[in-house]
C-alpha cells in the first residue's frame, strides 16, 4: 500500500474513532447537551465526507452510481429503524437503541449529501451556483412543511440530507480557486469562518431537547 493509502486509512480511522466516541457519549447521555450533539454532528460529517468520497470516487462508479448506492444506505437505515420500533420521526428519539439507528442514519445521510454536493459543483454550476440550487430547495421544502399535508418526517430526512451539500459547496467556494469559481481563502480561514458561523447559530438559535413519545403533547 502506498504512503498517501496508508494516510489516508489512518485519517479515516482516527475520525472513525472520534464519531464512535461522541455518539457513545451522546447515546449514554441522559440530558440534551448542544455542545455534544453538535460536536457528534460534525464528526459523523468528517466521516461522511471520507466514505462520500470512498463510494463516488475509490469504487469507480462515479457520482451517479456512489449516490445511488448511498440513497440504498440511507433507505435500507430508515427501513430498518422502522421496521423495529415503528417510526423513524426524531419525535421519538430516546433511548439507545433509537439513538443508534438515527445516528447510523444520520451519518449515512450526510454522506449521501456529501455526494450529492460534489456531483453538483462538478456541474456547469459550479460551486455558487450549487449552494444557491440547495439552498432553494431547502426553501421549497420549507414552504411544503407550512403550507401542506405531506409528512413532515419525510420533509425532515429530505431537509437534512439536503443541508450537507449545501455546507459542502458554501465551503468549497470559500476555499476553491477564484478561477474555478471560489473566493480562495485558506483552508484555515475557511474553517475558521464555518466554525464561527456555526458557533453564532448555537448561541442564537434556542437549543433544546425535543419532545418524546410518553411526554406530554409529544406527538406520536
Amino acid at each position: 500500500m502506498s504512503a498517501g493509502g496508508i494516510l489516508f486509512l489512518l485519517g479515516f480511522g482516527l475520525g472513525a474513532l472520534l464519531a464512535a466516541i461522541l455518539v457513545w457519549a451522546q447515546v449514554r447521555a441522559k440530558e440534551f447537551h448542544p455542545g455534544l450533539y453538535w460536536a457528534t454532528i460534525v464528526a459523523t460529517t468528517t466521516v461522511g465526507t471520507t466514505l462520500a468520497d470512498y463510494c463516488t470516487r475509490s469504487l469507480g462508479i462515479g457520482y451517479p452510481g456512489g449516490s445511488l448506492l448511498l440513497l440504498a444506505c440511507v433507505l435500507t437505515a430508515l427501513f430498518a429503524w422502522h421496521r423495529s420500533l415503528g417510526s423513524v420521526s426524531v419525535d421519538t428519539v430516546a433511548g439507545p437503541k433509537v439513538e443508534s439507528f438515527y445516528w447510523v442514519t444520520i451519518t449515512f445521510s450526510q454522506t449521501l449529501g456529501t455526494a450529492l454536493g460534489d456531483w453538483i459543483a462538478d456541474s456547469a454550476l459550479g460551486y455558487g451556483g450549487g449552494a444557491l440550487f440547495f439552498g432553494i430547495l431547502l426553501l421549497v421544502l420549507a414552504g411544503l412543511y407550512h403550507a401542506t399535508r405531506i409528512s413532515h418526517v419525510l420533509l425532515f430526512w429530505a431537509a437534512f440530507i439536503l443541508t450537507r451539500p449545501l455546507g459542502a459547496t458554501v465551503g468549497d467556494f470559500l476555499d476553491k480557486p477564484v478561477a474555478s469559481g471560489g473566493l480562495e481563502l485558506s483552508r484555515p480561514l475557511a474553517s475558521l469562518v464555518l466554525v464561527a458561523a456555526i458557533v453564532l447559530l448555537i448561541l442564537l438559535i434556542p437549543q433544546r431537547a425535543g419532545q418524546h413519545a410518553g411526554d406530554e403533547g409529544a406527538v406520536a
